[in-house]
Formats: C-alpha cells, structure tokens, sequence
C-alpha cells in the first residue's frame, strides 16, 4: 500500500476529532451553565429547614393547589389533545398548516400575552365570558381559571409529541388491521394507540411539567389570591418579596416535583400503562 494511501485519511480523522472536542467542551460548558442555578438554589436550604417549612399553611396551600389544577389541567390536556394529534397526524385537511401554528402558538407566546388574551375572551366583556355569565358562570380569578390557563400553556407539550408519535406509526400495521374489517376505533386502541405510548408518555410528562410551572398566564388571567389561585410558582412570587426561605423552600420542591415527574414518566416501562399488541392483532 502506497504512502498516499496510508496518509490520506489523517486530515479527516484529525478535522473530526477537533470537532469532537469542541462539541464536547460545547456540551460541558452548557451542563455547567445548566446546573449551577440548580446546585445553587439546593445548596441554599439544608433537609432539616426543608421538611420543617412543609409544615407552612402557606407552603401546604400552594403546595394543594399546584396539584390538583396542574392534575385537573393535564388530564384535559391529554383527553382533548389526544385526538387533535391523532387528526393531525394522520388526516390532510383545508388550513391544517394554520391549525398546526395555532396548536403551537403557546410555546412561544409570551405568557402575560397569552393571559391577557384569555382575559380578554373569557372575562366579563369577553364573548365567551359573556356566555359564561348567562349560565351563572365565570372563570378569571378562580382556581377553574388556573386550569384554563395551565392547559392553554401546556397543551402543546402534549400535542407535538402525540401528534410525532402517530404519525410515525408504520400504516402498513393500520391497513392490515383495515383488511381484516377492524373498526377504526379498535385500531386505533388496540394497534396504534401502544406503538404511539412512548411519544405519548414524553408528552404527558413535558405538559404536566408545564402546568406545574405555569405563572404568567395564571398571574395575570387567574389573579394571585391565597387559597384560590396562588400556585407554588405564585407564592415563589410572593415569598420572595419576604421571605427568602420559604421561597426557596417552594422552588426546591417545584424543582423535585418537575424532577420526578419527566425522570418517572420517561423511564417507566410502557407496558404499565397499556397493553402491548399481541402479535396476532
């Protein structure tokens, strides 16, 4: 073998393990910068204040609160998102690229704009908030507004990776279930609905972490009124304008909570939340 073909190679080689290196100081240098708030805020409150502050009626409330709007608003999420990511995914329609940036507007909304926006329509003077108060109804400055706005924000957490997930199921698994005359409900339950739970479980963790962390929207749609809206983001808000402690308390446990949540949902084997097919389906 010649010198030339011998030597050839180097200068890629050389050129690729550069690029290497500098991707992987890349990568350090945003773990670092990603990690320092976090080591930061852990290092600022010992085990011992944290489960004595637990106690807090303040803590408790916001505490209460968080979870069950942040449950009530994933649940929406999930039941109305669900089939608007299956439509999606799988049907052409007139506007449908219209409906897709509308369905993802929130992400990048402000979320003060995105509370304003819901102000504007379901409050008092707003059409929809009109038709509520016929009905003796009414959603700003309720914990029911909180939900609103948690599920605005966090719908499309949910709504981009479902929508991913069914479209990257193979069609030929869903024709064959056609040729054997299984109703569209039956394939969708039982051959593309399991193949799409991975996709599926990302989103549930992603908007469910949405809606826990959710302020802006709330704040300004849903008020900050002790017992009624204000969530743990909110009474972050509050506390540290008197009391650090407490305020990192509740940023502590918002941080384990989020934590846990995407860490469990991500990991957790999909055959505990549905079947897999059976290979004769």
């Amino acid at each position: 073998m010649s010198d030339s073909a011998i030597s050839g190679p180097r200068p890629r080689a050389s050129a690729s393990s550069t690029f290497g290196r500098l991707a992987a100081l890349a990568f350090a240098a945003l773990a670092v910068f990603l990690l320092l708030p976090f080591i930061g805020l852990l290092a600022r409150v010992s085990p011992a204040v944290l489960v004595a502050r637990l106690g807090d009626p303040a803590v408790l409330s916001a505490l209460k609160l968080s979870f069950v709007t942040s449950v009530w608003a994933t649940a929406l999420v999930v039941l109305l998102g669900t089939p608007a990511a299956y439509l999606l995914a799988t049907r052409d329609f007139t506007g449908k690229r219209l409906v897709e940036v509308l369905v993802d507007l929130p992400m990048v909304l402000p979320p003060t704009v995105a509370g304003f926006a819901l102000l504007m329509a379901f409050g008092r003077t707003g059409y929809a908030g009109r038709a509520l108060g016929l009905l003796g109804a009414s959603l700003p400055f309720t914990t029911a507004g909180v939900v609103a706005a948690q599920v605005f924000m966090a719908a499309p957490f949910f709504i981009s990776p479902a929508r991913a997930g069914f479209a990257g199921v193979d069609r030929r698994l869903v024709d064959a279930a056609a040729t054997l005359r299984a109703s569209e409900a039956f394939t969708f339950f039982r051959v593309v609905l399991p193949l799409a739970a991975p996709s599926l479980l990302a989103g549930v963790a992603m908007s469910a972490a949405r809606a826990l962390g959710e302020f802006g929207a709330t704040i300004t749609f849903a008020g900050n009124l002790a017992g009624t809206t204000r969530t743990m983001p909110l009474a972050v808000y509050v506390a540290l304008q008197s009391d650090l402690d407490t305020a990192v308390v509740l940023s502590v446990l918002l941080l384990a909570m989020s934590f846990g949540l995407l860490l469990g949902l991500r990991a957790a084997p999909v055959g505990l939340f549905w079947n897999k097919p059976r290979a004769g389906a």
